[in-house]
């Protein structure tokens, strides 16, 4: 598919969209709806701390009546004690999950995906950080587990790949790592990457989907993600990826970009400046 970029009035983008109650506005075009219904796999991107972009998630979820969702914020054992009754209660569905523990932006940004789709089976695929550990010392592979070699993860980037791959997550931290763990940093990419395809294959199977996937746009996108490696898994597998970008700027590639005027926040670099 063609790559589109819509762009959306503010107005439009941040129209009220209450927990549990229906959408009263439709931001995503009617041939974007089409594409994704279309699909079995729908990855939605995201800049984790933009709630214009998990509003646009929560429509998304909605229209094509997900069977399963894939979350890369909730730990497998966290997702498995979501169900109706508990989306249906804020505050039941943080203690379940331990969002607090977690790490990510406020419940309350992802609460309208929740109750978009209250049925639908719910699936974690996030890496906890021993895991992540474990890949920064032994690599991908050892902390995958079985399967590591059928996911790619015993394969070593090309050399350019990985090059781009280290200078992007050098950028993404602000310039401030150690040359010498930038290739853990990579490993750790890759290892998300994988641990996601297999939350959406389980889904899938348990489901026949179609399921939606809650990601960050790193995650999301067709040239290095997570599409990469559910083509090598599942090569008949129909998916349709959605990055979001902040202002007009995303990096990577998908289907379709929309944007989203970017949430305020301080300076992430701030904390690494020289101080006077």
């Amino acid at each position: 598919m063609k790559r589109i970029t819509y762009l959306f009035s503010a107005v439009a983008l941040y129209q009220a969209v209450l927990f549990g109650a229906a959408f009263a506005s439709e931001p995503i075009s009617a041939d974007v709806i089409e594409a994704m219904q279309a699909a079995d796999v729908v990855i939605l991107g995201e800049v984790h701390d933009n709630p214009a972009h998990h509003r646009i998630q929560a429509e998304a979820v909605s229209a094509i009546d997900a069977r399963a969702v894939v979350w890369e914020m909730l730990t497998e054992e966290g997702a498995a004690r979501v169900n109706a009754r508990v989306v249906s209660d804020p505050e039941k569905l943080r203690e379940e999950i331990r969002w607090a523990e977690l790490g990510w932006p406020p419940l309350s940004m992802y609460l309208p995906i929740f109750g978009a789709a209250p049925d639908a089976l719910v699936f974690g695929a996030l890496v906890p950080r021993p895991a992540a550990r474990a890949a920064m010392e032994t690599g991908p592979a050892v902390a995958f587990g079985a399967d590591a070699a059928r996911y790619g993860l015993t394969i070593p980037l090309p050399g350019d790949e990985q090059a781009e791959r280290e200078a992007d997550q050098m950028r993404a931290h602000c310039d401030a790592l150690p040359v010498e763990i930038l290739p853990q940093m990579v490993a750790i990419q890759r290892l998300r990457d994988a641990v996601l395809t297999r939350a959406i294959l389980n889904a899938l199977e348990e489901t026949g989907g179609p399921v939606a996937v809650i990601t960050g746009n790193g995650h999301a996108r067709k040239d290095r993600g997570v599409p990469t490696f559910l083509a090598r898994m599942r090569p008949g597998v129909r998916v349709f990826v959605l990055g979001q970008s902040e202002d007009g700027l995303i990096e990577g590639e998908y289907d379709v970009v929309l944007d989203s005027p970017a949430a305020e926040r301080e300076d992430p670099c701030a904390a690494f400046a020289p101080s006077n």
